[in-house]
């Protein structure tokens, strides 16, 4: 019997490196030389062209690549109602290397979501192109609107209706990205993601203590995220299924965060009820496997496959880190992808088109080699 319910042996988690006539057109849209509608037709050609060499390459879910982004979550947060997309004089957190382009957002008004956030149509666009193949939809965590806007913000100042009254705020985040995943399913989403890195910020002593020293209470922060997503899982339907990708940066292969899942695997593991984890597991600073042992009846992805770099893995040694796993979490609870996508941002990782192929199939072929069912 094939394994035909995502989370997928061998899984990906959405985003690719853009093609030159996707650059070019983002480029000549934002001198104002082409029109919206010009570089919509050219995003769906290029996102078609994208959905045949996903299958091509053996994922049994697709994704528009994020082509229509220039980031992967900053886009979908400033089109929320009450959202406000601002410059800023630094990017909301450090990388180590390159640094991103200095945008963000901030609550000016009553978070929600309507649908004419422009990730409803983008959606719409991908379905039809996919046809009957299953599409995997990739927005970021609602815990990114609170990390970006308040815990990262050393002089944040909510808005008259959110003052002292964060009860408010992350019920307004809650009921927006419950209303974001019955509209999508709506629209016939069967799989959504939710992209977070502010779990991999709490697994960073550095990060944990430079958001303690502007005040933050992150002990209940994280138990408010907890109890955020667990309000959107339980307003879901069903046969929705949803999984949350946990990263420690992604941009031009560089990282921000570092350390291992035990500060918050109790807590994340052990109480968060998605369907299952994408984790970041390509590289010393994710830490051990041991953090696992509170896993419940998720998924787990694991994430052995780096995007950042080229070089491809050995093959045993990743069924040996697989096996190694599965001495936490049973071995039909887990599967394969790269750690994080290949161009959380337009610009993209260090590598090539051809290689990233090349990163895919290297995880579907272990993935048959270990699951019988993949």
């Amino acid at each position: 019997m094939a394994h035909i319910l995502p989370p997928f042996r061998a899984d990906h988690v959405g985003s690719f490196l853009r093609t030159e006539k996707i650059a070019n057109a983002r480029n000549l849209f934002n001198k104002n030389l082409i029109s919206k509608e010009e570089l919509t037709k050219i995003e769906d050609e290029e996102i078609a062209l994208l959905v045949e060499a996903e299958k091509k390459n053996g994922l049994k879910a697709v994704t528009d690549g994020e082509f229509r982004r220039a980031f992967w979550h900053l886009d979908f947060l400033a089109g929320l109602d009450g959202i406000e997309h601002i410059g800023a004089k630094n990017w909301s957190t450090h990388f180590e290397g390159v640094q991103p382009k200095a945008e963000t957002v901030r609550i000016a008004g009553k978070v929600g979501f309507s649908e004419s956030h422009p990730f409803v149509e983008a959606f719409d666009r991908i379905k039809k192109i996919a046809g009957d193949t299953l599409v995997k939809y990739t927005i970021p965590s609602p815990s990114m609107l609170y990390q970006i806007c308040v815990v990262r913000t050393k002089d944040y100042e909510p808005i008259e209706l959110y003052k002292n009254n964060d009860e408010q705020l992350f019920n307004d985040i809650a009921q927006a990205w419950i209303d974001c995943a019955n509209i999508l399913y709506k629209h016939g989403c069967r799989y959504l993601q939710i992209d977070d890195t502010s779990w991999g910020e709490f697994c960073s002593t550095e990060k944990t203590a430079l958001y303690s020293g502007y005040g933050r209470d992150l002990k209940k922060v994280q138990e408010e995220y907890v109890k955020v997503i667990n309000k959107i899982v339980a307003a879901k339907p069903k046969d929705l299924t949803l999984t949350m990708h946990i990263c420690r940066g992604n941009f031009r292969s560089t990282w921000f965060s570092s350390g291992g899942y035990e500060p918050v695997a109790e807590l994340l593991f052990g109480h968060c009820n998605v369907d299952g984890f994408f984790l970041e597991y390509d590289s010393d600073r994710a830490g051990d496997f041991k953090p696992l042992r509170f896993i419940k009846d998720q998924t787990v992805v694991l994430g052995l496959i780096t995007s950042k770099f080229p070089e491809l893995e050995d093959k045993e040694a990743v069924k040996a880190r697989i096996k190694e796993a599965s001495e936490y979490v049973p071995l039909e609870h887990l599967c394969l992808s790269t750690q994080c996508g290949f161009s959380s941002t337009e610009e993209g990782n260090v590598l090539s088109h051809e290689q990233q192929w090349a990163k895919i199939r290297l995880v579907v072929e272990i993935a048959k080699e270990v699951w019988a069912d993949a």
